[in-house]
């Protein structure tokens, strides 16, 4: 009969390590989980706070309306072009003048043209395959917008 006592407290000791044990992994990882969800909200406020300086950058960086200039070079030579604002914002960019560009190189280097207007910028990526022709053109364009701020 001491045997059996002797056993069934055993048992239950190890019982009740097993349950702590568990109790103290359960916890840790909940506090992993914690950790890590902490860290995911931290970063969403980030890029939250980020689009949101860059939009308030777009809204507040408004243009004087007209029709600005603006000249740079490109592959070949000068590029001009003409930016045209209305309401604060730019609405149409043409090229005026690029007589010496090649013309397969200005015709990939006019696809940088929407990309501006949307930015509503000339921080925009230049074209591959046409590097030199679009940044060209993005310098000309910076170029007018500097006059339009002022």
């Amino acid at each position: 009969m001491k045997t059996f006592w002797v056993r069934a407290v055993n048992l239950v000791l190890i019982i009740a390590l097993l349950i702590g044990y568990n109790t103290v992994l359960t916890l840790r990882d909940k506090d992993d989980q914690i950790a890590k969800l902490t860290a995911d909200l931290e970063s969403a406020n980030l890029y939250k706070q980020s689009v949101m300086q860059s939009q308030e950058d777009a809204a507040g960086s408004s243009y004087e309306d007209g029709i600005w200039k603006g000249e740079a070079q490109g592959f070949g030579g000068a590029i001009q072009v003409e930016v045209t604002v209305e309401g604060g914002s730019i609405t149409d960019i043409s090229i005026v003048s690029a007589e010496k560009e090649d013309g397969a190189y200005l015709s990939m280097a006019k696809d940088i043209i929407p990309a501006i207007i949307d930015a509503q910028s000339a921080e925009v990526d230049t074209i591959s395959g046409a590097t030199f022709s679009s940044t060209g053109i993005k310098n000309a364009v910076a170029q007018a917008l500097e006059e339009a701020a002022n």
